[in-house]
Order: structure tokens, then C-alpha cells, then sequence
């Protein structure tokens, strides 16, 4: 009796396991990625969506863009200098990395190199024992979610070696070695090819500082025209191109090469090479601060806000501190009215109230890739997918309650980690067609151009795309500060 009852026990057991198994190969699995595909240092970028670029050095005192190399140490003394306040107002502001340049083009540096006496370190502010970099990086310590980058300007128009190719390129490591190992993690390092029309004719060792920076800082983000991890956009507008891919070909890119702007601007849906674009504006009309010029209107920066962010890129938004140290209170007052606009427009999503219906779904009702996925927290991982093989056009629907629905922005983002998929959508309010496009990527905005909608239902119809789309989070909200002239 025993032994038939074991036996009974080993059959019932084994008839579990197979029908467990049986079930978990019916789970449905992620779809393929569509390569290239970002890394985690670029993913985290990403979702930065506003960065701070901080321009200070002798410019500051001298009322100009670009130094001539020959200014005097003495005249950098900024009295009030407060970091503190600098990252204070990057946090309030919702930024979370600040990115200082700790060398313009005039060549003087904020930290004691020890390659130049032409430096901090010759100037009256603190005596000479004063480091704007590590001040910085100490601030930056005391918030967290503030991360720091820097800039170090090829171009030297002090440093007698620029010009002589070997020695200029051992100057120019020898610094960025300081930089990278002496004050902690760096999580941006700006590169550029930014030089006068008279300045010696040299090559920049970019393939050997790349390679430095990549020894010095493993999980740092490198920018330049042509990355490695970070593009130009190809304009200091703070406008991407209506078309934005993250994707492009390195092969087709050099540093400086104004040819290229366009092709920077709208990347490439056949790029081999995962290369997001950053897009980079003043708050004022200069990179440098000058007292007689006053912050940009707030309905200026929102709309570069929907023309960066809001066209698959990150928003590198430059904020001069003044001679004093600090940054303008004109220009803190403006962040923070950018930030509280952004909170309020984006802060509620009519979506979340409505019924969705898609035109298919991958894996089918509780798969695990149906529409409920676009309204969740997590705007990478989780989605929306169309089952595979659907030759029909591919749609997602939000039907409104009886009250209907009032928006004028519309937000699309997809699912990135498995690559940009989307060329070409459309957007429809109770069957006509209020807004189309062509990329999405990481976060696409729509703000209407006819102004606020009243509607029922709300249909985006993807009409073209790589592979099957996957669309990772949308949104319907209202804009209060958006008045479309006529």
C-alpha cells in the first residue's frame, strides 16, 4: 500500500511540474531589441531631462565672450563666491547635474593646476589657496542628487605650448588627469572644437583624451560633436531638429566641422551607433554674465523646454554666476518659475482617467504588454507592445468620460532601452487629426498649435516604425501658460 502510494505521490508531483513548465513557456517574453541600443550611463542621462551649464572665470570680470589669454590673474577676486548657492538653485530647480567650466578658451583655470601659474592660484580671491572646482564638488556633496561635470577648453589662447601639436596635446592630458582623479566622480566632461578663425592650426589628441577619460572615470559621459556618449546638437538655440534620433554614424562625425550641423541636429535612423543629443542655451543672450543683460522670458525657456526635452534630447541650460560669485537673483527667480511651469503642466495626466483600448497587444490580455503600462511610473521598462506580426496599423486610444477631455499638450515616450523604433505617428481628436511627427524617442511634446482641445477620444497612430513600436508612457495634459497667437 505504501509503495503504491509513493508511487501515486511521484506521478502527481512530475504532472505538476509539466504543466508548471508548460505554463511558464507560454509567459510571453520581451520583444528583440532594435540595435544600437544606449548604456546605462547614457539611460541615466537621459532621464536627467535638465542639466545646468555654470560659464565663470575672467570673462566674468572683463565683460567678455571670449578672453584674449592675456588677462592678469588679478583681476579674478569674485568676494562672495558660494557654491553652495550654485547647487542650491540647480536643486530647487529639479537639476541634477551641474557642469562647470573649469577652463575657457582664455586658458585661465579655476583649481592650482600645476602645469600654469595661470590659475586661481595667482589671483587675490582666498589669497591664491581658492579652487572653484573642488568648491563645487564639495556643495554638490552636501545635496543629494546633485552630480558634477566639467569643461576643459582645447583651445588655449594663454598657454604659449598651443601650437606645438605633441606638447600642447601632453599639456592638455597632464590637465585633465588633475580634473579626473583629484576631485571624485564626474558624471559629463565637455569637449568641443571651438577656436578663433587666427588660432594655430594643431590637432587635438581626441582618440587619446577619450581613451584617459574612459581609464580615469569608467561610468562618466563623454560630449562632444561626435560623442563617444554625448552629441551636439549642432545649434546653441536649445532646438533639436522635428526629426530626433538617438541614433547615428561616429564614422561620419569630426569635432568642429561645421558641415555637419544638420546631420548632428536630426541624427540618423540607420546610425550604427547610439549617440543621444544634448542641447545646449544660455539663460541670457551670453554664455558669460554681463550686467546689463537680464534672464530669458519664462515663455521663452518653456518653449525651448518642448523643443529639447521635448524632441528626445537633454536640456543643458547655461547660468552665468556674476563678479561677485554668485548666481543673479533675476536668474534664480526665473528657474525656479521654469520649474514650478513644468510641475504644473506635467504634474496631472487626463489619460489616467480615461478607457484605453490598442489596436492589438503582445501576448494578448494579461501578457504583461498591454496599454495599462503607458500610465505606471516607469518610463523605460514597462509598455505597450502590439503583438508580433500585426500587419495593421498600430493604435492606442483613451476614450474620456462623459465630461470629455481639455488638454493642449500631448506626451509620447518609448521604450528606449530596446531602441528608438518610431519614424512617423499621428495624433487624432474625436477622428481629426490635430498634431503628426515623425521620431519620439525618449519623450516627445506635442503642444498644440491651435491651442486647447475638447474632445472625447484621443487616438495616436503609429505609421511608421522599426520593428514593432513600444511605447513606454503618454500623456494628456494642460498647458495654462501655452497662447497660440491667431
Amino acid at each position: 500500500m505504501a509503495k503504491q502510494w509513493r508511487s501515486l505521490c511521484i506521478f502527481t508531483f512530475l504532472q505538476l511540474c509539466t504543466f508548471t513548465i508548460s505554463r511558464l513557456e507560454q509567459v510571453p517574453t520581451p520583444p528583440l531589441p532594435i540595435l544600437p541600443l544606449p548604456t546605462y550611463s547614457q539611460l541615466k542621462w537621459q532621464q536627467r531631462e535638465l542639466i545646468m551649464f555654470l560659464h565663470f572665470g575672467v570673462n566674468t570680470f572683463t565683460d567678455s565672450e571670449w578672453g584674449t589669454g592675456r588677462e592678469s590673474p588679478a583681476i579674478f577676486n569674485p568676494a562672495g563666491l558660494d557654491a553652495n548657492q550654485w547647487v542650491k538653485t540647480a536643486s530647487d530647480a529639479g537639476i541634477s547635474l551641474v557642469i562647470l567650466t573649469a577652463k575657457h578658451h582664455d586658458g585661465f583655470c579655476l583649481w592650482p593646476s600645476k602645469y600654469t601659474d595661470h590659475s586661481v592660484e595667482s589671483s587675490p580671491w582666498k589669497s591664491g589657496h581658492g579652487d572653484v572646482v573642488q568648491e563645487l564638488v564639495t556643495a554638490a556633496k552636501t545635496r543629494d542628487g546633485i552630480d558634477v561635470g566639467l569643461y576643459l577648453s582645447p583651445w588655449d589662447r594663454h598657454d604659449r605650448r598651443y601650437g606645438q601639436e605633441v606638447a600642447y596635446n601632453q599639456y592638455y592630458l597632464a590637465q585633465l588627469q588633475e580634473l579626473l582623479s583629484r576631485y571624485g566622480s564626474v558624471r559629463e566632461i565637455w569637449f568641443d572644437g571651438s577656436k578663433g578663425p587666427n588660432a594655430p592650426n594643431m590637432s587635438y589628441y581626441f582618440s587619446d583624451w577619450f581613451s584617459m577619460v574612459r581609464e580615469l572615470q569608467s561610468s562618466i559621459n563623454i560630449f562632444s560633436d561626435a560623442g563617444p556618449d554625448v552629441r551636439w546638437v549642432g545649434d546653441e538655440q536649445g532646438f533639436a531638429g522635428s526629426t530626433s534620433w538617438s541614433t547615428i554614424n561616429r564614422s561620419s562625425l569630426s569635432i568642429g566641422n561645421a558641415s555637419i550641423e544638420g546631420y548632428l541636429n536630426t541624427g540618423d535612423p540607420q546610425g550604427t551607433d547610439w549617440l543621444p543629443p544634448e542641447c545646449d542655451v544660455s539663460i541670457r543672450n551670453g554664455w558669460f554674465w554681463h550686467k546689463s543683460e537680464s534672464p530669458k522670458k519664462l515663455s521663452k525657456l518653456l518653449e525651448i523646454y518642448y523643443n529639447s526635452v521635448g524632441r528626445n534630447c537633454v536640456l543643458l541650460l547655461n547660468v552665468p554666476p556674476n563678479s561677485t560669485g554668485l548666481i543673479p537673483e533675476a536668474d534664480v527667480q526665473r528657474l525656479r518659475e521654469l520649474r514650478g511651469a513644468i510641475d504644473t503642466i506635467f504634474s496631472s495626466n487626463l489619460a489616467e482617467k480615461c478607457f484605453i483600448k490598442v489596436s492589438s497587444q503582445r501576448g494578448g490580455k494579461g501578457g504583461g504588454f498591454g496599454p495599462e503600462n503607458v500610465l505606471d511610473t516607469d518610463h523605460l521598462w514597462t509598455y505597450w507592445a502590439p503583438k508580433d506580426g500585426d500587419k495593421e496599423e498600430h493604435w492606442i486610444e483613451f476614450r474620456g468620460t462623459d465630461k470629455g477631455l481639455r488638454f493642449n499638450v500631448i506626451r509620447i515616450q518609448e521604450a528606449i532601452g530596446l531602441g528608438q523604433r518610431i519614424k512617423r505617428h499621428e495624433i487624432y481628436v474625436d477622428g481629426k487629426r490635430v498634431a503628426k511627427g515623425t521620431t519620439v524617442g525618449y519623450k516627445r511634446l506635442h503642444r498644440l498649435e491651435g491651442g486647447v482641445i475638447y474632445g472625447q477620444i484621443v487616438r495616436i497612430r503609429i505609421k511608421d516604425s522599426k520593428g514593432m513600436p513600444l511605447i513606454s508612457s503618454i500623456g494628456l495634459h494642460f498647458d495654462p501658460y501655452w497662447h497660440p497667437s491667431g
